[in-house]
């Protein structure tokens, strides 16, 4: 849906509602043309249904309107006399054109000063539910949203089962593309397992203004870009055409931001022709081959004691041979001066050896999860050369990320040794937005953008900033299953993580005895 589309739609709306309504706002002591001039017809109306002005704003954000709109619906009903179950289904299953029979032929009882409180228990409860949705719902989807860490692939830094809080403002929020959506969810509604949004329509990319960019080593929860699933782990095979919004969330580190130039050698990443300097929490781990002296492993202690963060696994039986899966560097030095360790050998696919899977997946690079590139990361406003060798490397951002998904019908083709966009003949190409390059600390067990490329501006959701609860998943009693020490612990920062679970207790403290003693002695 283009901005064309969204002002002839919205329109239309206005000119239903001022058919539907006009005798309503003339019967509310107003004039009939004030339900004929857009927005100002609305505050006109939240003054006529005794609500605040303010209201305005909320019938303009995606998802959170889908909402409102029946609320205003029921409540225009109610301030003229329609105040019956009857009247209030009539309204919700018409989606609002029940007011055109009131408008028209119905007697118009206004009344100005109508009570707000619900006169039934269950109308108190749907109402309170309702705005409570509401507030969440902008919270959720402008300030802050809840997410689950999934995978180990940003291991030490973030753990499976990392509950955090992700900052919608500080990359700039996002405005949902996907116009209808169930509230608070995101591709799945739980627990009924459906899909929670229609395809169409969809609005154009818009994102709101934030106080940072994206810098090299953030760590960024994005939309996975070739996301295909019904939702996260589903590997059926079976296709499925998602919006950007509904992808899949996935949280990777920002390697390489948009105008670097990248290359990993021997399992290292250099950025700008220069070794990546990772911050002092980031922990990078790798897969080793260990042999033993025969004397035998105890795999649960070792993995407990050298933070093996995907276990050992039997390579050779009587050599002694193991395969560790990720350790940090840290740990290693440790790890190594084991009495039953006998070697340890850095796992490094060689250069030069091509890997299945690894992007560009045109099957003429021979790159594999170590040694890979050198590649250019686009930048909005810059042009690359485009011809037969960054053809692949460039198709897919071209065809898909600056076409289809913002609605251009962009076709590369290749015929001979020229380059074609659309059927006229290209040399060089200009990006639109900026990409970035999105890699897990676990080298050996991520699935990140040396599969799949880069991730576009438009894709990302925001930069998670707090853990707020941790949970061990291989741990006993749930008291033994929290880990305590990351409770209420920042993402970022440099040193050890400080845990503010103490000052967060205090404040509730504070809080409950300030509601409870002041508020009640006043």
């Amino acid at each position: 849906m283009s901005f064309t589309d969204i002002l002839l739609f919205i329109l239309f709306i206005q000119v239903i509602h001022f058919f539907g309504t006009w005798k309503l706002y003339q019967s509310a002591g107003k004039q009939w043309w004030e339900a004929a001039i857009p927005i100002y017809n609305a505050i006109i109306l939240f003054k006529i249904i005794n609500r605040p002005w303010w209201w305005v704003f909320l019938i303009f954000i995606p998802i959170v309107n889908l909402i409102m709109f029946p609320v205003i619906w029921v409540e225009t009903a109610r301030s003229f006399g329609k105040n019956s179950t009857k009247d209030t289904i009539l309204q919700l299953v018409t989606l609002g054109l029940y007011t055109y029979y009131i408008n028209y032929f119905t007697e118009h009882n206004y009344i100005e000063e109508r009570s707000l409180k619900a006169t039934t228990k269950t109308g108190d409860f749907v109402s309170s539910i309702l705005f409570a949705v509401v507030a969440a719902t902008i919270v959720h989807t402008y300030i802050m949203q809840p997410f689950t860490i999934p995978t180990s692939s940003l291991e030490k830094t973030l753990l499976v089962g990392d509950f955090l809080f992700v900052s919608k403002f500080h990359y700039g929020a996002r405005l949902p593309q996907t116009a209808i959506s169930f509230p608070m969810v995101h591709d799945t509604i739980p627990l009924v397992g459906v899909k929670s949004y229609t395809n169409s329509p969809q609005l154009p990319y818009l994102r709101l203004p934030g106080f940072q960019t994206i810098q090299r080593n953030d760590i960024v929860v994005f939309n996975w870009p070739v996301d295909t699933v019904r939702m996260f782990r589903d590997r059926s095979g079976r296709h499925y055409d998602k919006p950007v919004d509904k992808k899949s969330n996935y949280v990777k580190r920002a390697v390489g931001v948009a105008g670097d130039s990248l290359e990993i050698i021997d399992g290292k990443i250099y950025v700008n022709n220069s070794p990546l300097v990772l911050p002092d929490r980031a922990k990078p781990q790798y897969s080793y081959l260990v042999q033993g002296k025969g004397q035998g492993f105890n795999m649960r202690s070792l993995i407990e004691i050298y933070g093996i963060t995907d276990g050992l696994q039997w390579v050779d039986r009587e050599r002694d041979l193991y395969k560790v899966n990720a350790i940090t560097e840290e740990n290693l030095v440790k790890f190594r001066n084991h009495p039953n360790v006998k070697s340890v050998q850095k796992i490094i696919s060689p250069e030069g050896k091509a890997e299945s899977g690894i992007f560009p997946n045109n099957g003429k690079v021979d790159w594999n999860k170590d040694n890979f590139g050198p590649i250019y990361i686009p930048k909005a406003g810059k042009s690359i050369e485009l011809n037969l060798e960054s053809f692949s490397l460039y198709r897919r951002i071209i065809e898909v990320y600056e076409g289809s998904e913002m609605g251009i019908d962009n076709q590369l083709e290749v015929r001979g040794s020229q380059v074609y966009l659309n059927g006229n003949p290209i040399n060089e190409y200009t990006f639109k937005q900026d990409y970035y390059w999105m890699m897990g600390d676990n080298r050996h067990n991520s699935e990140d953008s040396r599969y799949w490329g880069y991730v576009p501006q438009n894709h990302v959701v925001g930069k998670p900033v707090f853990i707020w609860m941790s949970l061990d998943g291989n741990a006993g009693s749930l008291m033994e299953k929290i880990r305590w020490e990351r409770l209420f612990t920042t993402v970022g920062g440099e040193g050890k993580p400080t845990s503010y679970l103490v000052y967060f207790l205090i404040g509730v403290v504070l809080i409950i005895g300030y509601n409870y003693f002041i508020k009640k002695k006043k």
